[in-house]
């Protein structure tokens, strides 16, 4: 595994705090409704994307998550200013403002979603495996899920192809205690996730979601089975949000001493402590980033504000292939 160094450190900071600055201004737009549907914050789970970005390979590797996927695809190198513009909608964003907030895309940077359908993204994943399988290519498919979806029936579907196959993917369940507001006691008889890869005899296990250096070395060894060709692994990611399942949340299915509990171990804090303690930077220079991260993100929000709306027009340029396509409403008169 590549080494953990001081700059490695001092980009976890700055890349996580401008992940969690980033959505804080999404939060804002969304109640001046800029933003419009729904809006599923990542607030406390960074570490998760920035241990395993650590050690992919963003030259060959893909990634696909679920609804919660706004700083992933920023994280594999889509610019920050068109993820913003799509999520208000702009003409200048990722899917040309008719994605949304659950639907960011970018293959050109191997990032495959953004699904707002719960667990739809499982099977897809296994299926971008078995591409690169079949193509021969080196890559290595890293497929996001909540402990919600993990009770949907197609995972155990794709768990049993992976493993039959020998796919080159990763399975990484984000357990973040709750699926909505159902706490993951209510959804199953044990709250050890990762068990579901023992009925497959896939490699699997917990992992602290919390901590991006043990993020980074559960990856690493997962990342490398699946690319020497032995086969899927299936990690257990224990994680936490901050906000509620989507903007509309209320939250009452959890104490705010349990949230502050959590912030404790907030991933940020972490990081920033251990650059303190070794010194790999001096407040002035924590400042600096500081600083530059609150200006990305007012960037991004001026250029996705100051972007057009696509035109009407768009809806049938995007979806039809065939110029002259006979069913279009001007057709139909």
């Amino acid at each position: 595994m590549k080494e953990i160094t001081k700059d490695v450190y001092l980009k976890w900071y700055e890349d996580m705090l401008f992940w969690r600055k980033f959505e804080d201004k999404l939060a804002a737009l969304y109640i001046q409704q800029k933003v419009r549907g729904f809006l599923h914050l990542y607030n406390g789970q960074e570490a998760v994307l920035a241990g395993a970005l650590h050690v992919m390979d963003l030259s060959k590797d893909k990634m696909i998550t679920a609804y919660r996927n706004h700083v992933q695809p920023i994280g594999m190198g889509v610019d920050p200013r068109k993820v913003m513009a799509e999520l208000l909608g702009k003409v200048t964003g990722t899917s040309k403002g008719m994605g949304g907030s659950m639907h960011i895309f970018s293959k050109e940077h191997g990032f495959y979603g953004g699904h707002g359908i719960v667990g739809a993204q499982i099977p897809v994943g296994a299926g971008i495996a078995f591409a690169d399988k079949y193509f021969g290519r080196d890559g290595v498919t890293l497929t996001y899920f909540g402990d919600g979806a993990a009770r949907q029936g197609s995972l155990h579907e794709a768990f049993n192809m992976a493993m039959l196959w020998k796919l080159p993917v990763v399975f990484i369940v984000e357990n973040n205690g709750y699926a909505m507001g159902t706490s993951v006691e209510r959804t199953a008889n044990h709250g050890d996730i990762w068990k579901l890869g023992l009925g497959y005899e896939m490699p699997c296990g917990p992992v602290d979601g919390m901590n991006p250096v043990k993020v980074a070395e559960a990856m690493h060894e997962a990342i490398e089975r699946a690319r020497r060709g032995d086969g899927p692994t299936f990690l257990e990611m224990k994680t936490y949000r901050y906000r509620g399942h989507s903007m509309s949340d209320a939250q009452l299915y959890r104490t705010k001493d349990e949230v502050e509990e959590y912030k404790k171990i907030d991933p940020i804090t972490q990081v920033l402590d251990i650059i303190k303690e070794n010194k790999y930077a001096t407040d002035a220079e924590i400042e600096i980033i500081d600083e530059r991260v609150k200006d990305l993100v007012e960037e991004c929000a001026t250029f996705a504000e100051e972007s057009d709306f696509p035109e009407v027009q768009q809806l049938y340029d995007v979806v039809y292939e065939q110029k002259d396509y006979p069913f279009l409403p001007h057709k139909l008169k």
